[in-house]
């Protein structure tokens, strides 16, 4: 799994047990090469932490102006 951001694109990661939310997110720094993780996202609840997206996650990119 390749995975690529940029810093305003928005991380949602899937809860993996039944119950469990989803937790998105907005991808504030990007410390990996190339758009690569680990991110630093803050979450919607508040909670701000580094993340190293697993299958579980996915990146949805905001979009850019022409």
């Amino acid at each position: 799994m390749d995975v690529y951001a940029t810093v305003g694109d928005r991380l949602l990661v899937h809860g993996n047990t039944v119950g469990e939310r989803d937790r998105p997110g907005l991808i504030i720094e990007v410390r990996g090469p190339e758009g690569h993780p680990p991110y630093v996202v803050r979450f919607d609840d508040g909670h701000t932490g580094l993340v190293f997206p697993g299958p579980d996650a996915i990146v949805l990119p905001v979009q850019r102006g022409s």
